[in-house]
This record gives C-alpha cells, structure tokens and sequence, in this order.
C-alpha cells in the first residue's frame, strides 16, 4: 500500500489537537521492531476497532506500521510538519 498523504495530514491533525505529535514520534521513532507488533495489533483488533474507526484507516495504519521506511517517513512529517 503506497502513502496517502491526507491519512496523514488527519492523523497528524488528530495528533496536533490532542498535543500529542512529539510522543508519537518518539514512539514511531524509538519503537523499532516494536512497530511491527503494533501492526499485527490493529489487524486482530480491526473487526471490532471498524467500528469506531474507517478500515481503510486502520489498514493504513497497519501497513505504516509494517514498513520501517513509512513509519520513519511519518515520525518525520509529525516532526518537521506545521500544524495542519
């Protein structure tokens, strides 16, 4: 699954609400391996987290998690990005 940059522009704009853009990129940038337990977190949590949130979303995140160079990509844009 390739980027989809305005997933990201909403999860950073979630994330720049709740004041919480530095945690996560720590997380996203300290967690190394650990991302990949996330990953396979969000897909056996996905039927019942659909319910509060869009699977494509979901399966977003998961895919982010799985791939080292997005999630470094994404800590990234959290880091350096304005507010959006």
């Amino acid at each position: 699954m390739g980027v989809n940059p305005n997933i990201w522009r909403e999860w950073a704009r979630t994330l720049y609400h709740w004041g919480l853009q530095d945690l996560a990129a720590t997380f996203l940038e300290s967690a190394g391996p650990l991302t990949l337990l996330g990953a396979q977190a969000v897909y056996l949590t996905q039927p019942l987290a659909s319910l509060a949130f869009p699977n494509d979303r979901l399966e977003a995140l998961a895919a982010m998690l799985e791939d080292t160079v997005q999630t470094r990509a994404f800590a990234t844009f959290l880091r350096e990005g304005t507010q959006p």
